[in-house]
């Protein structure tokens, strides 16, 4: 049965694999690698495509499968569309989770609030987050996940 700490021990993890993603990005090979890896452990890409909308994607706004979600995180001259920059090559040090609620039933879960990204400088960038899980071989899977930066007028 899922948990709140279940979901926030993922999110935890989640935090740390994005964090790690950008210190690898001097070793190209190595940090895909690990973003590969990142992917498949966090995600259910592997079963299903994952409903996904990063947060800074305007003229793709939904990333459903891996390789998708793999240009997303680390941009570059292949990428799957031209506004990736690499989200996680930022690179970030730091991710907070606040979250403002959650909805659990048995094998399935919601949690939605926000989450903080910390760059080098110290500068903190503020994001709304819905992540969906699923409970696979007793471990936390995502297949849903928005993103989006608050309204401002």
């Amino acid at each position: 049965m899922i948990t709140e700490d279940l979901i926030k021990e993922a999110q935890n993890k989640w935090g740390s694999g994005i964090v790690r993603i950008g210190s690898l990005k001097e070793n190209k090979s190595e940090c895909i690698q690990y973003t590969t890896s990142f992917l498949n452990e966090m995600y259910d890409f592997k079963n299903n495509n994952v409903l996904f909308k990063p947060t800074k994607a305007s003229a793709q706004q939904f990333r459903p499968t891996f390789e998708m979600a793999l240009s997303y995180f680390l941009g570059g001259d292949d990428s799957y569309c031209s506004e990736d920059d690499g989200f996680a090559m930022k690179p970030w040090v730091e991710v907070k989770f606040e979250n403002s609620g959650f909805i659990i039933e048995n094998d399935r879960a919601i949690a939605m609030g926000n989450y903080f990204f910390k760059d080098l400088s110290n500068n903190e960038v503020k994001v709304e987050f819905t992540f969906g899980y699923k409970l696979m071989n007793d471990k936390l899977v995502i297949d849903l996940h928005h993103s989006s930066l608050p309204f401002s007028l």
